[in-house]
Parts: C-alpha cells; structure tokens; sequence
C-alpha cells in the first residue's frame, strides 16, 4: 500500500473542507481506495491529509493532478496558504 500524505497551510478549515468534498480530481476514479483528513491541535491553520493506493503510479499521477489542476487555482483550493508539503509513503508491513 502507499499512501500520498499532504500537509497544508489553510486559511480557513471550513472553506477547505467544502472544496475537498467537492472532490475535484475523482479521489475513487483515481485510486484512492481511503483517506484521512486531521489537524494539528496546535495549529487551526494547518490540515493533514492522507490518501491510500493500491499502486504508487497512481499515487504519483493523483500528486501530478493536484499540482497542475488543484492547487494553482484559487477557486479550487480557495484556503490554501502557500505550496503544499507532499511525500509518497510506502507501507512497511
């Protein structure tokens, strides 16, 4: 399994969370097969998300995605701060 773990700085949760739901990229069309959203407790302006693969490929062309389609534009990620911190991760066990 790898899972695409993405840190944001956020302007406002509720913003982008009704932009997440909106689902731009088709997470299931894209491989996701799950994922997690969570948040620093000490940081309200700050959000974690995860999302799991089958397969790294898809992994790297949902990270492709978002970078050229998501995140450079300010109606599809209206609360994003600044450029998203990524990695791929694969599992260990």
């Amino acid at each position: 399994m790898y899972t695409l773990q993405i840190e944001h700085a956020i302007t406002d949760f509720d913003v982008w969370k009704a932009a997440f739901d909106r689902d731009p990229v088709n997470r299931a069309a894209s491989g996701v097969t799950a994922h997690r959203v969570s948040r620093p407790v000490d940081d309200p302006h700050s959000v974690v998300v995860e999302l799991d693969f089958e397969q790294r490929a898809q992994a790297e062309s949902l990270l492709a995605n978002l970078q050229t389609k998501v995140w450079n534009s300010s109606d599809m990620a209206p609360a994003l701060k600044g450029a998203p911190k990524t990695r791929i991760l694969e599992s260990a066990l």
